[in-house]
């Protein structure tokens, strides 16, 4: 199997979030994942949320990937589309002042929510050179697809992202579809689909494969 990033070396990767949470339900495991790699660098950006909901972010990248950065933006949840000049602003002024990364993490570009749906789309327009993953996140929608890329997860690599998700997302607990059955359960159908116990899966629009 031929892998789309080195299989050695550091890496330095930047991880896009519509909201709190949604890097670690859609790419925690791969992001612990990447964090074990030896002078592997991060840079995590989250345009909506409240200082409270920023304040779990902010503990669960400690968690995910100690040592990496967090950057804020504080946009209106819900109404991205309404802030596309601040968006892209923001992914502009994170690409200046952070090393080009090898890979960017970001949603889908046809997520059924609208907040994930702009940054998928602007984040390949800023990150032109990097391979550009987009993360599932799960939601009454429905919007689940067929991906094209898996990253295959160990045991123990599946359950403390589960850990975190629990410890770090309080406020979240109250949502009928927040637990570890809906994360837990996406990451064995995904495990399934490539020969793996668990697995989180992303979209691939475009790559480069470099013999």
């Amino acid at each position: 199997m031929m892998s789309l990033l080195p299989a050695t070396g550091p890496l330095h990767v930047v991880a896009l979030a519509a909201h709190p949470d949604d890097l670690e339900i859609g790419c925690g495991g791969t992001l612990l994942r990447l964090a074990a790699r030896v002078g592997t660098t991060a840079s995590f950006l989250t345009v909506t949320g409240t200082p409270a909901r920023c304040e779990e972010a902010r503990r669960a990248a400690a968690e995910v990937w100690p040592g990496s950065t967090s950057t804020f933006v504080g946009l209106p949840d819900g109404r991205l589309p309404e802030h596309w000049g601040a968006v892209k602003a923001a992914l502009h002024t994170l690409a200046e002042v952070t090393a080009p990364p090898d890979v960017v993490l970001v949603p889908r570009r046809d997520d059924a929510h609208q907040d994930h749906r702009l940054l998928g789309e602007l984040a390949p327009t800023v990150w032109r050179d990097a391979l550009v993953l987009h993360y599932e996140i799960p939601k009454w929608d429905g919007d689940l697809g067929r991906p094209s890329l898996y990253v295959p997860l160990p045991e123990e690599v599946a359950h403390r992202k589960l850990e975190i998700l629990e410890e770090c997302y309080g406020s979240q607990s109250g949502h009928d579809w927040w637990d570890r059955e809906t994360f837990g359960g996406l990451m064995r159908l995904r495990g399934i689909e490539c020969r793996a116990r668990y697995a989180e899966a992303f979209f691939v629009t475009k790559a480069v494969l470099a013999l």
